[in-house]
């Protein structure tokens, strides 16, 4: 992948997983809400296997409205800094996080879907991988992401507004954070030549 063709490749991924979730959910709303039932039911056994569709699910097209320009834009800056590969893990990570403490502690006959945990995950990831991997251009960028999302951290806080999941907005924030330890960059390791001199 060419330096010039990176950018375009990675706003090419995000606007392809923000049409997906646009296709998806029109197909909810052409057959009554249908999808609904990938949402998260706590506590359910058979539930964990709607864990990673759940993400990809929403309760409207206002639902989904809220989410997309957030996903767009960290989304994009984190595929971008990290690499698609990184990228997917840190994704995965943070529905997995998200998704599983929806299932442990979300209140009882809730259904829970969104792209929501996501979003805070890669808030959170893009917060603090500059610090971790010390690099100065990322840790710019953490503040700049602090800045003009940091009042999305109202929506981690419990709360009892019943439409609002504060858990997957939590756990997915953690997820995000253990995500930046989990995929950092790691320094190579050097190896050390030893000289061999000729004996006399």
């Amino acid at each position: 992948m060419t330096a010039r063709a990176k950018p375009v490749i990675c706003l090419m991924l995000m606007l392809g997983w923000v049409a997906l979730l646009w296709l998806l959910e029109g197909v909810d709303v052409l057959t009554g809400g249908a999808l609904d039932t990938f949402g998260i039911q706590p506590r359910e056994p058979a539930e964990l296997v709607d864990i990673v569709p759940a993400a990809f699910m929403h309760f409207g097209f206002g639902h989904l409205a809220a989410n997309t320009l957030p996903l767009l834009l960290l989304g994009f800056v984190a595929v971008l800094r990290s690499g698609i590969r990184r990228f997917l893990g840190v994704v995965l990570l943070v529905i997995v996080a998200s998704g599983l403490g929806v299932w442990l502690t979300a209140a009882p006959g809730s259904n829970t879907a969104g792209a929501s945990g996501v979003v805070f995950g890669l808030f959170g990831y893009l917060l603090v991988r500059g610090f971790i991997e010390r690099k100065a251009l990322d840790i710019a960028i953490g503040l700049a992401v602090a800045v003009v999302y940091g009042s999305i951290l109202w929506g981690a806080l419990p709360t009892t507004a019943g439409q609002i999941s504060w858990q997957g907005h939590l756990f997915g924030l953690i997820g995000g954070v253990a995500a930046a330890f989990v995929v950092r960059q790691r320094p190579r390791a050097v190896t050390a030549r030893t000289a061999v001199r000729p004996v006399p």
